[in-house]
Parts: C-alpha cells; structure tokens; sequence
C-alpha cells in the first residue's frame, strides 16, 4: 500500500474537487476533434488549477514521446507529513481516443492508477482538460477525485546544461530562502551534487547534509538532502542562458499568500 499513496499522491496533489466532464460523443456532440495525439507530444508542466497558479512546491512534469508512452517527473514534500514520492521519468501506459488521454500506472501487481484528460482545448503550448484520477487496489477503488487543470508546454530541457560547478546568491526581497550569503552547488551526471559552504576565501563540501541527489527535467529542478536525520527538499523553476543560470519559485506562505523566491547564479567550473 505505501507504493500506491506515494504514486497516487502526486496527482492529488495537483487535481481539485470540481465537477468532471465526461468525454462522450453522446454528451457533447459538437465538441471537434483537437487531434490530441499530435499535439501532446513533448514536455507539459501544470501552470494553473482552477484558475488559479500552481506553486512549485506542487508541480511536475508530463512527457509524451508517442501516442502510446509517456513519462512523468515529480517530488513530493516529506516535510509536510506527505508520503515520499521520487520519480524521475516514471514510464506510463499512455492511451489517446479523440479528445480523451488516459494514462495508466501498475505501481505493483495490486494497484493500477488511471488518469483520465478530457480535452477543451489544446494549442502549441497549452491545453486545458477535465482530470480524473481513480486509483484500484485488487479491483476495488480506494481513491477516485476531480479537477479542471491547465498545462503548459515545456519548451526548454537543462538537464545537461546544469552540469558542473554553480555560484550565486538570492535576488528576491523577503524570500525565507534569502540568507545573505553566497551558495554554490556541484551538479554532477550521476544525479547527486555537492554543496560547499565558505570557510574564509575557500569554498570546502559541507559535511553535515547526506543524500544530496537532484534531477532536472525539463525547467524544473528538485533536489533532497538528509540534515541531521531529517530529509529536506527543495523546487525550482530554472533558465540557463550562456553561464548565467536563474531560479524561480512560487511558494506559498502557512495563511495561503504566495510570494516568489528567486536565485541568480554563474558557472564557474
């Protein structure tokens, strides 16, 4: 069961509780056909859930190579008493009909999870559906919700280009994130990075964090670290432009506010 919450939680956490519109001819017989097969293809990244934006703390990434595969990148939030969910292009069966996407997860032999994408429209770099997630555990249905989401298309990958050595600072007033010092980070192709603190001119690994792993897909960045016993995780929203690299971030506050967290950073080895 703990392979099912840490999968099915993912889409939870970016599907609300709205009424769900069913795909059918029989329903809407003027809708046209958006020709999703074709058009899907590539990175997708949820921006809105009922018109509102979703943070980064909750986003993740969708890539379809065919009409028949996809993959999905996400991380969810340890510290907020979530299940643990790590997945780097997680494999899905990915099945298309008209305007009506269905991606199916086996977590295990016990537990299938399906989404369903009922398209209103779709473009070069978004689209807009009805979301329906249902999951089973030996046939019987343990979990099932409803939402309206938003995606946009990812247009950039930097998954090679954060590679090596990164120095910088925080440019955002107010951020939580904003300690006043300089941060550097090693991203190596293994998925695991260093971080170095200051000691005098030198910049020396910090012994205290284990772990230490990232992945990078498409723009969005998400990293974990263990710190005295508690494992820590951190999203962001990348560009890397030459040897320049920006972070952004919208984070959300305990009373619901929101606020944007930025880095800005430059290559150095």
């Amino acid at each position: 069961m703990k392979r099912l919450f840490q999968w099915m939680l993912a889409a939870i956490l970016i599907c609300g509780v709205t009424t769900f519109t069913s795909c059918t001819n029989e329903d809407n017989p003027a809708t046209p056909d958006l020709n999703v097969a074709e058009k899907i293809l590539g990175k997708w990244m949820p921006a809105e859930l009922d018109g509102n934006p979703v943070v980064t703390d909750l986003k993740s990434v969708y890539t379809f190579v065919s009409a028949t595969k996809a993959y999905m990148s996400v991380s969810t939030n340890p510290q907020q008493g979530e299940e643990i969910v790590w997945n780097n292009q997680k494999e899905l069966d990915l099945s298309i009909n008209g305007n009506k996407m269905t991606l199916t997860n086996h977590s295990d032999e016990h537990t299938t999870m399906v989404e369903e994408f009922c398209f209103t429209a779709i473009s070069g770099s978004e689209f807009t559906a009805n979301h329906k997630i249902t999951v089973t555990n030996d046939g019987a249905t343990v979990l099932s919700n409803e939402g309206v989401i938003h995606f946009a298309k990812v247009t950039a990958d930097y998954s090679e280009a954060v590679l090596g050595t990164w120095e910088g600072h925080c440019t955002s007033e107010g951020s939580v994130f904003d300690d006043g010092q300089e941060h550097r980070w090693q991203y190596n192709a293994d998925g695991t990075y260093v971080y170095y603190v200051k000691d005098g001119d030198n910049w020396v690994p910090y012994e205290g964090n284990t772990l230490n792993e990232y992945f990078v897909d498409g723009n969005l960045l998400c990293t974990r670290w263990i710190d005295l016993g508690q494992e820590n995780r951190e999203w962001w929203e990348i560009t890397i432009s030459g040897d320049t690299m920006n972070w952004t971030a919208l984070r959300q506050k305990e009373d619901g506010s929101t606020f944007t967290a930025t880095f800005e950073m430059k290559k150095v080895e």
